[in-house]
This record gives structure tokens, sequence and C-alpha cells, in this order.
């Protein structure tokens, strides 16, 4: 889940080859103009485009030098994190910058003080991502369950069941595991529960998506309480922006709804295969979108069907489908301005399709969502960039 390290595109984790060194910077560069065109005008304008530079840090993850005009990244965390703590990063010491460069602080204020928050604000960046704090991927993967969370681990335990080889007590383990993370979700809306959000990336940032992706987003936004948006990320391998899935959340959420894209996407490439062998087909990407397209409406109609009968089967509001506000607040602040991008109809192969329903269908999401020997946790933040798988 998640953009890979770069290091994976340079085949080790020695160093940084001089060409792809230079495509990081210009990534920088480019999420830094991204970031910009956010600002109002008279912000935007004050700000002048810093120089970019990776260095060997031990004690921080980057820094701004108003010196020397330019924002230094750790080596570490571009060459071992996912690109989407990488960007955190560097919005953080953007903000340092649009502090000193535009919103002119009073010399006596600490470099964290309220110009500093003021400018986190106007970029929607993270005020603590710098020093030791942990990169976004870190927070992510760390094991967070408490004495709070029991229900949580009665669905991990569900899950481990759902790998059953009996269908029907895989499928039973599933739906009750899926049923359990819903009332949960929904005890935390009535109950007007605090709560804090983060937003990864899914997937890796790429110049063009395939259709199944888009339906996967939808999955995940309907079933498994999260938000999707397609933002503008740079594709390092392309040396170009981009676009990756950003799903927002609560860390638990967000945590599962990246796993359960990242099942999918594999029982899709393991089905694809034995499909394609038993079909003999040799070649056609767009079959496989059609086939991928079903499997994940033959999984969501599963789904849907299983929560309909469990809502016209409640008898109190225990089921009553709540919106989260609060949720809904945190996308509005994180992008006030977002715009919907309508695609034209496509041309789809209805065999394909049918059989990828079929498949989907069957689909049953096992395992655990945490396990005990950080393997999931590995799987959680795996990336996504050629050389990786």
């Amino acid at each position: 889940m998640g953009m890979g390290s770069v290091a994976g595109v340079d085949g080790g984790a020695g160093g940084l080859s001089a060409a792809l060194e230079r495509s990081i910077l210009h990534g920088l560069a480019c999420e830094w103009e991204c970031a910009s065109w956010g600002l109002a005008e008279i912000y935007r304008n004050r700000l002048k485009k810093p120089l970019f530079r990776l260095e060997t840090l031990t004690s921080r993850l980057g820094y701004w030098s108003e010196t020397h005009g330019e924002i230094v990244l750790g080596r570490d965390l571009v060459l071992n994190h996912p690109w989407d703590s990488v960007r955190e990063v560097l919005h953080h010491e953007m903000a340092h910058q649009l502090a000193g460069q535009a919103l002119y602080p009073n010399p006596a204020e600490p470099p964290h003080g309220p110009t500093f928050q003021e400018a986190c604000r106007l970029l929607r960046a993270n005020p603590k991502a710098s020093g030791r704090y942990e990169t976004l991927h870190e927070r992510l993967a760390r094991d967070t369950l408490n004495a709070e969370d029991r229900i949580l681990l009665r669905v991990q335990k569900l899950m481990a069941l759902a790998g059953s080889h009996n269908r029907h007590e895989a499928e039973a383990a599933m739906f009750k595991a899926h049923e359990l993370m819903r009332k949960h979700h929904i005890d935390q809306l009535t109950r007007k529960t605090q709560r804090d959000f983060v937003s990864i990336f899914i997937g890796a940032p790429a110049l063009r998506h395939f259709r199944e992706s888009y339906e996967l987003a939808f999955l995940l936004q309907e079933f498994y309480f999260v938000q999707g948006l397609w933002v503008p990320a740079y594709v390092v391998e392309k040396e170009k922006m981009g676009r990756v899935l950003e799903i927002s959340g609560t860390l638990r959420n967000v945590r599962i709804a990246g796993y359960v894209y990242d099942y999918v996407c594999r029982f899709i490439d393991c089905e694809w295969d034995s499909y394609r062998r038993q079909n003999r087909i040799t070649r056609g990407r767009c079959r496989k979108t059609d086939f991928a397209v079903g499997v994940v409406r033959g999984f969501k109609s599963k789904l849907a069907s299983r929560q309909n009968g469990e809502s016209q089967a409640a008898t109190s509001h225990a089921l009553v489908e709540l919106k989260d506000c609060r949720l809904d607040a945190y996308m509005r602040y994180r992008y006030p301005s977002v715009r919907k991008i309508h695609k034209n109809p496509v041309r789809r192969e209805m065999s394909v399709l049918e059989d990828g329903i079929r498949r989907g269908e069957r689909l049953v999401i096992a395992e655990g969502i945490t396990d005990k020997d950080g393997d999931l946790d590995k799987r959680l933040s795996h990336h996504s960039i050629p050389g990786k798988g």
C-alpha cells in the first residue's frame, strides 16, 4: 500500500544513482509548484522558488535554509519511505519558507510559533512532520491496538478464520468481521467520539490508471469507512506529475481499507493469470480490465447484499447509516476546492466482465488486520515502484 521507496527504482538500498537523484529533486520541485498553486495569489507571489537538495541527516527529516534559499530533505527519508511520507515533510519545510517569505513573523517568535502554524494551515501541512517525528507510514504501521480496541481484536481473529478452506465458514467469518467493523464505526458516530484522521496514498502515482482502480476506490468508500480523492502526485520513474488515489479516515480504518485494496489487487492478478491460461488469452490489457472490473463488482454485490440483509433485519438504530460529518469537515479543510471528472463510457467484452463478476462473488478477505510478526505491516507499506513487485 502506498508509493514505494525510491531504493526500489535504483535496485539497492546503498544509495541513489545520479539520474535517480535528479529525478527526485525534479519531483520535489514539481510538488512544491503544485502546493504553491493552492495558495492565495498574494502569498504565492511572495514565495521564491527554492533550491532542493538531499543530504545525510541523522537528527531530522529535513529543513528549510533561509540563508541559502533551499529545502533540504534527508537521504534516508527518500530512500526508505513512500512518496506521500516524503511529500508530507516537504510541505512542512515549505511552511517554514512561507512563514518567513510571505507572513513576516515577529522575530521573537519560536520556529514553530503562531506564524508557522498559520503557514501550515494555508498549505494543509502537518506542523509536526520534522525532527524525530515518525513519518506518515511509520505511524500507520505502528501497532496501536490497546484495551479500548477489543472489538478490533475480535475483527482480527475473525479475519484469520476467514482463511478457512471451507468456503461457507470463511464467508461467515468475513461477514461477521465486517459487521463488527460497521457497528463499531456507527457507535463512534452516534457517541460523537473524538477522532483523528490521516490521509495516505493507495497504490502508486501513475500517468494513467485503469478502470478497476476507480471501481475499487468506490468500494472502499462505500464499505470501509474512508473517503478517497484522486490527487496530483509525482511519478518518479516517468519524471512527470501524475495522479494517485488518496484515502482519508481514522488510522485504523485507513489501515483496513489499504489492506483490502492490496488483497483485492492480488486476488485479481492471481485469478486473471488462471483465467488467461484457461481461455488461452495471449494479450489484451482491455480484457484484463474488464475481468478486474467484474471481480470488484462481484465482491461489491456480495457485500451489498449482506449489508442490506443486516439493515432490514435490524430492529434498533444500531445499523442506521450515519453521515460522518467530522470526516467530511476534514476533507473540506484538506481539499477546499474539488472538481469532478466525468469519463466517457467504454466498450466492454461482456463475457469477460461476467466471468470476473462470478469470481469476485467468491472472494473472501482473509488473514489478520495486524500480524504479531509484523508481516502485515510490511504488506501495508509495500512499495509499488518498478523493481519492488
